[in-house]
């Protein structure tokens, strides 16, 4: 998907987008049914009141017979009343039909987004997955509401008034229906522009998404480069775009409705003209020719209505197009038709066997870019691994495949003998908690953010893993303890506050295997210290997997994996590695600046 895909309309109807919209119509069948009777209802109320003007006229005015003239004025107040009722009956229920039908898109949507592997949201921007959500499927709320059914109604409206005129004077219809050329000539124009308009509209509002997204999420950095001239030079030119593109379709919109009611009075003229002259040659009545105005004046306004409707389904089209292209996503890494179920007491044992991986894998995956290659190692119940390497060797990438956020490419990954794709991944990741240097916190508690909505960790669960880390200290200090507040993405706490609480959470989760991904990075060597006394504690009896750049944080493993362009080149201990003298040893010469005449760049 790429930025042209906001902008591209596709067709105005597509059967098949259509078929599938009504998909989400057909479990409130009985409302459309509903709101279609009242919409015909009003149609019909709308067509009988000219019609009873005409015999109120020719039946009693004209001829100065009043009785019964009462009987009439009784029956088109009541046709104006049931009109209202009609038309009040219809707008409820198809908006109240629209919003549960936004409803259940959003759900779909976000349901689908929870299943999609990450490497789908490394291809796609947030304000563009945003914009599904939030004004796509709001332009579907205006074809339910205002468009599939409504237009039942200006169809039945606009064919009823034909064949009452073509009954009444056959002559005087098609003097009146002489505009209609002028009609589909504004008509055409206009939605062609709008068309147009709208396209550029629409690829604006997702630039606007995007760059709002991206600015407001790295506000920190903007303020700390000094971008904010720049930035709002930027935001300014696409905000002028987005605001021109409005004002054409404003004018376009401010010439097709006076143009629509300069053709309706043109025909309202032609017919006082030909009709007035049958009147006064007695070839019609006075009320015919008021009757033939007014049907005239009703007959041009479904036309007006229908041609917005056009573009309520062109948006439509457009917005189902790109949504459905998102349900339609594949998901990569999803539950196994029948999954091994793990006995509940399995120790945990992780093997990977000959694992490859890239990200631009294909099948046959000649041209794959591979991060990790011919990766075998195995780590055992209660052992605690480190792993090591330069940036861009591979180790998160481990990480995210033990979890299962991709699928290795080649080779597989096994716990306790089962590989993980026949696993369902819920129940994989649930026996992991993850520690990662970039901490995300949501909007909500302290408290929240530690249970994550697990109701069978108790408050005492929550205070005890708190303090196991050292995090009670700071939280008791806030206004409000663990009832305190988180602002989005954390942004009130300090780095180390929210490492700290990340700590915590993964503890309270109690989990078999504890993997830090560079967990103590951004935390002080003061709250380092303490966290690392912790740690010492919790793993015992536990597996642990610890990535680290700082290599003082893994000396004391049992065991450590040393990773180099995405092979796994040396395992051992601490000192073992050091006495091998090979990449171990060089990145320990690295970072601690040792002298020595082995130092140099790996290779």
């Amino acid at each position: 998907m790429t930025a042209h895909d906001e902008e591209v309309l596709g067709k105005a109807y597509d059967a098949r987008l259509m078929r599938r919209l009504l998909t989400y119509l057909r479990p409130y069948w009985r409302q459309v049914l509903l709101a279609l009777v009242a919409i015909l209802a009003g149609a019909a109320g709308q067509l009988a009141q000219p019609y009873i003007i005409k015999t109120a006229i020719d039946q009693h005015i004209a001829t100065g017979r009043l009785e019964g003239l009462d009987r009439l004025a009784i029956i088109f107040l009541f046709i104006l009343v049931a009109s209202f009722a009609a038309e009040y009956l219809q707008t409820w229920t198809m908006q109240l039909t629209g919003q549960q039908i936004m409803f259940d898109l959003r759900m779909a949507i976000y349901r689908h987004l929870q299943r999609l592997d990450l490497q789908y949201y490394d291809r796609n921007p947030v304000g563009r997955l945003m914009t599904r959500v939030t004004s796509d499927v709001d332009a579907l709320n205006d074809l339910f509401t205002s468009g599939v059914v409504t237009i039942f109604g200006d169809v039945f409206t606009l064919v009823g008034i034909m064949a009452i005129m073509i009954g009444m004077n056959w002559r005087l219809a098609l003097v009146a229906f002489s505009v209609l050329p002028l009609i589909a000539a504004v008509t055409q124009w206009f939605r062609r522009n709008v068309r147009e308009s709208y396209r550029v509209v629409r690829g604006l509002i997702a630039r606007i998404n995007a760059f709002l997204q991206e600015n407001i999420t790295g506000m920190s950095t903007v303020q700390l480069f000094r971008r904010e001239a720049l930035n709002f030079r930027r935001f300014d030119d696409i905000d002028a775009q987005h605001r021109d593109a409005n004002f054409a379709s404003i004018f376009y919109y401010s010439v097709f409705y006076p143009a629509v009611e300069v053709v309706a009075a043109l025909a309202s003229a032609l017919i006082i003209w030909y009709g007035g002259a049958k009147v006064l040659r007695g070839a019609l009545t006075i009320g015919a020719l008021v009757a033939f105005v007014q049907y005239s004046q009703r007959f041009f306004r479904p036309i007006s209505d229908m041609s917005e409707k056009f573009n309520v389904l062109q948006a439509a089209m457009a917005s189902s197009e790109r949504i459905f292209g998102l349900l339609d996503e594949p998901v990569l890494v999803d539950r196994p038709a029948t999954p091994v179920v793990r006995p509940p007491m399995a120790p945990g044992h992780i093997v990977f066997e000959n694992v490859w991986f890239a990200y631009n894998y294909r099948a046959k995956g000649d041209a794959a870019d591979f991060v990790l290659k011919d990766v075998s190692f195995d780590v055992r119940p209660g052992q605690r691994i480190g792993i090591v390497g330069a940036t861009g060797a591979g180790k998160s990438t481990l990480i995210n495949l033990l979890l299962r956020f991709y699928d290795v490419s080649r080779g597989r990954i096994a716990v306790d003998g089962v590989d993980i794709r026949d696993l369902d991944p819920v129940d994989l990741r649930g026996l992991f908690s993850l520690v990662l240097q970039d901490v995300h916190l949501f909007s909500g508690t302290i408290e929240g953010n530690i249970r994550l909505g697990r109701h069978d960790i108790d408050d005492a669960a929550v205070r005890s893993a708190a303090a196991a880390v050292h995090a009670d200290a700071f939280v008791d200090a806030l206004p409000k303890g663990y009832e305190t507040a988180v602002a989005e993405r954390g942004s009130t706490l300090s780095v180390g506050q929210k490492q700290l609480l990340s700590f915590a959470r993964a503890l309270a989760f109690d989990p078999r295997v504890l993997i830090l991904d560079e967990a103590t990075s951004s935390v002080d060597t003061e709250t380092e210290m303490l966290i690392r006394d912790a740690l010492h504690a919790l793993m015992a009896g536990r597996t642990t997997i610890a990535i680290a750049h700082r290599l003082s944080t893994i000396q004391d493993m049992d065991r450590i994996l040393v990773f180099h362009k995405g092979r796994l080149r040396e395992a051992g201990t601490h000192q073992e590695l050091l006495a091998e003298r090979g990449v171990y040893f060089r990145l320990f010469e690295l970072q601690y600046k040792t002298a020595s005449p082995d130092a140099g760049v790996l290779t």
